[in-house]
Parts: structure tokens; sequence; C-alpha cells
């Protein structure tokens, strides 16, 4: 196939608004860490003040983030979002190289965790046997894949609805922490249990749990090319999915502070479960559980949406995988790149079914990636300003150099922090990068055309 034949293969169409574009992204972030990382947060803030603050620290550190992407997203949207950054900065081969992250490690890896999750709790309500959770995780990929692969339309419409009802919900859960507001979890033992934790260390710590909460914004890179006037829109979408996001965690934290204390968060394993069921009783605890099947299936879906497009531009430019490059002009979407994807995705629902601890393998699996190439997005930004000073740039980020000097090395980091906290799975995940080199070199010797 030539250049010209590619160039003139069914393309992606804005077909996105403003809204459909957040909904994909605060689904996203939005997942089912907000119902675990508080107490993680509240055992290592040591006061109820810092705790919040840590939340509200978080939201800015996205931000700060979300503007160097918003430049990037207005001057150069692109379906690809950072693999299209990192080419056009740093050259294909390192492109190659994150397509291949995303494809193996970290889109799929994020999938197969989101999976796992919904899993985990719809096993609690109709158990499938000893793999019960696995077997949920692999069916809820396959079927979210498929309706993503009927088109566009469905996809977004499934985002909207799932979007909405997890809002909800948690208006809920922020609800019953008013009600109760009596703080019951503050006993004299509880505060015992609760540690001081006034140094520096521990409050980096808190950081990692919390930008770890807020992590997945930076998927509205890749809806760039499918939202309706990208050059004035996309810096909307990223700011405003941001702040939304920020209020929800903050008055769903502090709900959680009012109900139960923050000592009483500090020795919860299901903060929201605990506060509904203090609040009303069993009906909340399997309200929450509820909620948090159908946030991990929110998150799937956005995943699913965006994770396709990067194995579609890696098609487009590269000549022995060109088959993901074709753009189903009926359904609008990726069916190639998304069928490969759901595969890939199952296969690692698969390998977390065999180690028996599908969530943090996942977690350990995907963790140090993707902060390596977060990394060297956000370095892009700096080549891309040097290297194409003529291109018009709708939005540029607010004290430039400083903000994306701040982004970059809260990325090194956390860059850092994955690599020391993880164990096997991170090593594992890093051999399957590895391995990319050696895909590469296959790729360029059938690369005729020298794309590569």
């Amino acid at each position: 196939m030539t250049r010209l034949d590619i160039n003139i293969l069914p393309s992606p169409r804005p077909s996105l608004g403003v809204g459909d574009a957040m909904a994909l992204i605060v689904g996203t972030v939005i997942g089912a860490g907000i119902f675990r990382t508080p107490s993680l947060v509240a055992a290592n803030a040591g006061t109820e003040q810092v705790a919040l603050l840590a939340w509200l620290a978080g939201g800015a550190v996205s931000l700060l983030g979300a503007l160097c992407y918003a430049e990037l997203a207005t001057a150069y949207p692109h379906t690809g979002g950072d693999y299209h950054y990192i080419q056009r900065a740093f050259g294909r081969r390192l492109a190659f190289l994150f397509a291949w992250a995303r494809m193996s490690v970290i889109q799929t890896g994020s999938i197969a965790l989101l999976a796992f999750v919904a899993g985990d709790y719809a096993s609690k309500f109709a158990p499938l046997g000893v793999h019960s959770s696995a077997v949920y995780a692999a069916l809820i990929v396959v079927l979210v894949t498929a309706v993503n692969v009927v088109g566009v339309r469905q996809g977004k419409l499934t985002q909207n609805v799932l979007t909405s009802a997890v809002l909800l919900g948690l208006l809920v859960v922020v609800a019953a922490g008013l009600l109760l507001g009596g703080r019951p979890g503050t006993t004299p033992a509880a505060a015992a249990a609760a540690p001081s934790t006034s140094g520096s260390p521990a409050f980096g710590l808190v950081m990692v749990f919390v930008l770890l909460t807020y992590g997945g914004w930076n998927e509205a890179a890749y809806l760039s090319a499918e939202v309706r006037n990208p050059r004035r829109n996309m810096a909307r979408v990223l700011v405003w999915s941001l702040l939304l996001v920020t209020g929800v965690y903050l008055l769903v934290n502090w709900a959680y502070v009012q109900g139960l204390g923050l000592a009483g968060m500090a020795q919860s394993r299901a903060v929201a479960s605990d506060l509904m069921q203090q609040s009303i009783g069993e009906v909340g605890a399997v309200f929450v559980s509820l909620l948090i099947i159908v946030s991990a299936l929110t998150s799937a879906n956005a995943a699913i949406f965006t994770g396709a497009r990067t194995a579609w531009a890696l098609g487009r430019d590269v000549k022995p995988l060109a088959a993901l490059g074709r753009w189903d002009r009926a359904g609008r979407s990726p069916v190639n790149a998304l069928c490969l994807q759901g595969a890939m995705a199952v296969g690692l629902i698969l390998l977390g079914a065999l180690t028996r601890q599908g969530f943090e393998t996942m977690v350990e699996y995907t963790a140090p990636v993707f902060w390596l190439f977060f990394l060297l997005t956000g370095l892009s930004l700096f080549a891309l300003r040097r290297r194409d000073p003529a291109t018009p740039r709708p939005f540029q980020v607010p004290f430039y150099p400083v903000t994306p000097l701040l982004f970059c090395a809260t990325s090194a980091y956390l860059l850092y922090s994955s690599l020391t906290y993880t164990g096997v799975g991170a090593l594992f995940g890093l051999a399957v990068l590895a391995a990319g080199a050696l895909v590469l070199a296959l790729v360029r010797r059938n690369d005729v055309e020298g794309d590569l």
C-alpha cells in the first residue's frame, strides 16, 4: 500500500461535542480509585486538613499537565495523541515504542485492571468459581469492545450514561456523609491507629496515591481529531474536566471525613461502603458495590474508546501494520485496532488469573511504563516549541517554561516511585517494552518505504 493509498482511507471525523469529550475524560479519571485510595491517604496524612489539601494539590498538579496537553492538542490535533507528539518531537522509532507500550502494557493493562475491579465486585453477587473475577473481567472487555466496534455513536452514548450514573452515585455518598456527620470513627483506639505524618516523605507518599487517582485525564489528547473545533474546544475539555473532577474528589473526601473521621477512614479498607453502611445500613453497602462496578465499567469503556486510537495512528504510519490503520466508515471507529486491543487485554486478564492477584499485578505491570512515556510527552512540548516555532498555537501554556518543568518533574518523581514500590509485575512490563525494540527491528526490515 502506498502513502497515497493510506491517505485516502476513511479517517476520523469531528463527531464529539464538548460534553461528550468531558464525559469520556471524567469517566476515565473517576474510576475505582476514589473508593479505595482515600483510606490510604488518610492513613498517611496525619490531619484532616493535610488530607483535603492533598486532594486539592492533586487537582492543581494535574491541571499543570492539562495545560501542557492543551497546547499540544490545539497545535497538533490528531487521533494519535501522545504518539503523534512524540513522533513529531523525537522521531518515528521512539513513537513506535510508545505505541507498542500503549498497546501491550499501558492501555491494555489499564483496561484489564478496571475489568478486574468490576469482576471482583460482580463475583460478590454471583460467583462463577475459583476464577470468577477473571471470567467476569474477560466478558466485560469483550462486551465493551463490541459496543465500540459497532460505532462511535454507541460508544459515546454508553459513556455519557455511565458517567452520569457515577456522578449521581457519588452525590449520594456525599449526602450520606453529611447526614451522618458525627464522625463515629473518631475513637481513642482509632485515633491511636492513625499515624502522625507531619514529615515530607509521608506527604510524598500521599501524593503518589492521590495522583494515581487523578490519572487518565491525558486521554483527551486522543480525542482531538474527533472533537468539533478542536483548536478552540480542547483546552476547554481538559480544564473543565479537571475542575469538575477536583470538585467531586474534594466533596467526596470531605463527606468521608465528616462521616467517619480521619482515623475511621485510615482503618477502613472500603471507605465508601463503610460510610454508606453506617448511614443507611446493609443496603448502603450493596449500593456502593454496584456503584464501583458501574464506575469501573465507565473507565473501561473510556479506556477502550481512546486506547485503540494509538494503534490506528501507528497503522497509518507503518506499512507492515497497515491493517490497524483502517477506519470503519459506517461506524466511524477503528475496528481492527479495537479488536487487537481487546484480545491483548483478555490475554493480560489470563495472566492476572494465573498470578491470582489480578488487580495488584496490573498496577505493577502498567505504572513504570506509563510514567516513562508521560515524562517524554511533557518533554516533547519543549522540543516542539524549539523545532516548530512557526506552528500556530491557539492555546499556549501559561508561565512557560515553569509550568511544563513542574509537570515533567512530577512525572519523573512518579516514575521513580513506581519503580521503587512495585514488584515482579513492573519487571514484566519493562520486559514487554524491551521486546518492542525487537518488534521494531522486524518492522523496519519489512517496511520497504523506510518509514522507520
